[in-house]
């Protein structure tokens, strides 16, 4: 069996950068054992899976530890496979998926992908997590995600997170967004998950279904630019729906080849 796999960094225009995602084109589905042992040895923190339909593809998310309800980055990365190299005619793609219809677009700052609005609500800080961070927030609120807000940029891109405490948390598929206004751009953001493999996202597009529209709220518009601010780092452009957030960004290919399962 041979699997076509590309990897692809998005939220960037330079390889090296963004936040890497694997693509894999199946004629049909895997058992989800095989699914995620493919998704341990690619390596990266989502291998995203295509499968052929009618209308589109159905698209199924991976990390290294679990099978994801939502990934921006690996959307994004999955589009730049089927609309740059399978399908350059054509100017958007609809995936099918465990968050329901995903249509991603054609744009001026590369692909713009439908995400649905996931507006956070004030929430309260778990002990286990304000243990584990080196500075505290000013803020809290959470919608899958907690949403962890700080004064200036500086305490976001210096904070650290005790990871022996932090993986105490038990947030099913969330994690927590670190976020603070920005100096050249609206606001920025990095992203942490408890108990994964990879505890930090170098760019997290679904991250934005619930950063964007807390700022959107309290900096009074819908048109945002953020910056995740990882070692690798990432640019995303949002707009703000009642019911979605449109979020934009460019990708690189870095890797075209064939996986080769032929025991199975």
């Amino acid at each position: 069996m041979h699997i076509p796999l590309y990897q692809v960094d998005a939220f960037t225009d330079e390889v090296f950068k963004g936040n890497p995602a694997c693509v894999m084109l199946l004629d049909n589905w895997l058992e989800e054992d095989v699914l995620l042992a493919i998704a341990q040895e690619n390596a990266v923190a989502e291998t995203a899976f295509l499968v052929p339909q009618a209308q589109g593809f159905h698209l199924r998310w991976f990390t290294p530890d679990l099978e994801m309800d939502l990934c921006g980055h690996a959307t994004l990365a999955s589009a730049h496979v089927v609309l740059h190299h399978l399908h350059p005619e054509l100017n958007e793609v609809t995936f099918d998926s465990l968050s329901g219809p995903l249509v991603v677009t054609r744009s001026t700052h590369g692909y713009e992908m439908t995400l649905p609005n996931r507006a956070p609500e004030h929430a309260i800080l778990p002990v286990e997590l304000e243990e584990s961070l080196s500075t505290k927030p000013v803020e809290v609120h959470k919608s899958r995600d907690y949403l962890l807000v700080y004064n200036h940029a500086s305490e976001v891109e210096n904070l650290h997170i005790q990871r022996d405490l932090f993986d105490r948390i038990q947030l099913g598929t969330g994690g927590v967004i670190v976020t603070a206004p920005g100096e050249d751009c609206d606001f920025v953001s990095r992203f942490f998950t408890p108990q994964a493999t990879i505890l930090e996202d170098p760019v997290t597009g679904s991250a934005h279904c619930t950063s964007a529209p807390y700022w959107s709220e309290r900096l009074g518009q819908t048109q945002l630019v953020a910056e995740q601010r990882s070692a690798r780092g990432g640019t995303l452009h949002c707009q703000v729906l009642p019911l979605h957030v449109l979020v934009s960004g460019q990708a690189r290919t870095y890797l075209q080849g064939n996986v080769e399962l032929n025991h199975l």
